[in-house]
């Protein structure tokens, strides 16, 4: 800023409108709406249950438009991931299941990496979201809960197994 006090401030503002763009971006926060939930190999059942609620105009396709199994990740839900899971050793295997009664949910799970997504749509015969994958490394995933419709809000309770 030293350079655009010696300068005219318009051949400045070109560069104050650039920094001020970046900064302005959205960022994606570390904290969730409703809580973080720590799990250890051996949890109890009662260790990997949350509760929550949908609402939210975000599209979760903005994360990713595919998972790392070329699932399509669908749904809209709150900018700021619904959960934070906090997987203190690596799982071999996971499920991690939506209940709201047969409302039509989704549900996107991030990490431990920036790059790695899981999506999960439809359960079977039931529209409640589940992802059932393999391969969870110890770290830090951030878990969006979303409707099929923007907007939409009903109450979940979100389940992790180890099957």
């Amino acid at each position: 800023m030293k350079y655009c006090r010696l300068r005219l401030k318009s051949q400045c503002g070109w560069l104050l409108a650039i920094v001020s763009a970046i900064m302005a971006q959205p960022v994606i926060a570390q904290t969730a709406n409703f809580g973080t939930l720590k799990l250890s190999t051996g949890f109890t059942p009662a260790q990997g249950v949350v509760e929550g609620y949908t609402g939210g105009s975000y599209s979760l396709s903005a994360i990713s438009n595919r998972d790392r199994d070329k699932k399509a990740c669908i749904g809209f839900a709150d900018p700021k991931p619904d959960h934070i899971l906090v997987l203190e050793k690596d799982f071999a295997r996971l499920k991690v299941l939506v209940n709201s009664g047969g409302y039509d949910t989704t549900l996107l799970i991030k990490g431990p990496d920036d790059t790695t997504i899981r999506c999960g749509d439809d359960t079977g015969k039931s529209k409640d979201a589940s992802i059932d994958d393999q391969n969870f490394k110890s770290g830090t995933y951030q878990v969006w809960v979303g409707t099929f419709n923007p907007g939409v809000k009903h109450n979940y309770t979100l389940t992790v197994e180890q099957p």
